[in-house]
């Protein structure tokens, strides 16, 4: 590790690079997992090219899977699951199958009445409690898709549809996700900010200089919707985990 740091209720770890970053979060993860008691565990999963380096060092870890269900934070409306940027494909392929967990609760981004699935996943995330939510921080500081336009810290419900801004769209494209602007959907289904935050324990990793300036906001800019992560600021356990790059502006 490069550096620790506090930003109020943030502890920030900054490693030389996303693979030793990667690596130390699912270390943490893993005995994190071992020191709750409960039979089952909660899980939140951010998806997308960040989080690549915290799957494979999850890989690494003896985690019991077989008492995880897992949820995840956002997917695309309208969007069928075996598209290649669907986020239910993302877990399905590196985590359901690599990991096995007892059970995935997939956001089914293509329901017929997505008003419906929202009210569903809400239900289920209010009857599952999640005790670790591995949270991402997009290019523009948005936390799953709540953008800066469609953030609120206040938001009555906790999964619902929002449209997604200019700067969202073109990091999914400049992630290589879709060939052109115009394929990137215009809206998605995502958990809220309430939602993430009632996670019990939160884990961030965020790697790449993309997000230095997110980063940066997020942690020594007002806590303000125009960079929705900064809300991380105020939960009791969060941890972010950056390389020299993404850190680069707070160093």
């Amino acid at each position: 590790m490069i550096r620790e740091m506090q930003f109020n209720n943030i502890k920030v770890k900054v490693y030389e690079n996303a693979q030793e970053l990667g690596r130390a979060a699912a270390e943490d993860t893993s005995s994190y997992l071992q020191s709750v008691q409960e039979p089952m565990v909660n899980l939140l999963f951010s998806t997308g090219a960040s989080q690549f380096t915290f799957m494979d060092g999850l890989k690494t870890q003896t985690i019991d899977w077989s008492r995880v269900i897992a949820f995840h934070l956002d997917e695309y409306k309208g969007m069928s699951p075996e598209h290649p940027a669907s986020f239910r494909l993302w877990i399905r392929e590196r985590i359901e199958k690599v990991f096995r967990p007892n059970k995935v609760e997939y956001i089914q981004g293509d329901a017929a009445d997505v008003e419906g699935e929202c009210e569903r996943y809400a239900q289920l995330i209010e009857a599952n409690p999640i005790k670790l939510g591995f949270i991402g921080i997009g290019e523009n500081g948005h936390i799953a898709f709540n953008d800066p336009p469609v953030a609120d810290f206040e938001d009555e419900f906790l999964v619902k549809v929002v449209q997604l801004d200019d700067a969202c769209r073109r990091q999914q494209l400049g992630e290589g996700w879709f060939k052109a602007l115009e394929d990137v959907p215009e809206e998605a289904l995502t958990l809220t900010v309430p939602a993430i935050l009632r996670c019990k324990k939160i884990i961030s990793v965020v790697p790449d200089g993309r997000k230095a300036q997110a980063v940066h906001d997020a942690l020594k800019g007002p806590i303000s919707t125009k960079c929705p992560a900064s809300i991380l600021r105020t939960h009791a356990d969060v941890t972010l985990y950056l390389d020299r790059d993404s850190a680069s502006l707070i160093l």
